[in-house]
């Protein structure tokens, strides 16, 4: 007997569906889009240090990721954020008023 889920859309395999790896791809793709490729003394921040230097939080820095405006490296399981990236995404996203 086959059990017929009430949630069609929601699926029980974690990180083996097609979506999943599209999704990965489109993250790993923006994340390399504008890179220069030199990390030698690169400083790299957690979720949470770029948050707290953003003073927002750690899923507004998770979205910025995962929508490919602030690049991030993936290591294990985790995101790191380079300091300069932090920078460069705060200075563009200055605006001044009056």
């Amino acid at each position: 007997m086959s059990h017929t889920s009430p949630y069609p859309h929601l699926r029980a395999s974690r990180g083996s569906s097609a979506v999943s790896r599209e999704r990965e791809q489109k993250v790993r793709c923006a994340m390399t889009a504008g890179d220069s490729g030199d990390i030698t003394g690169a400083k790299f921040l957690t979720i949470a240090e770029v948050a707290q230097v953003m003073r927002v939080s750690k899923m507004t820095v998770y979205r910025l990721v995962h929508n490919g405006e602030l690049p991030a490296v993936r290591v294990g399981r985790s995101f790191r954020v380079t300091e300069e990236d932090v920078n460069e995404y705060l200075r563009k996203s200055f605006f001044q008023t009056g």
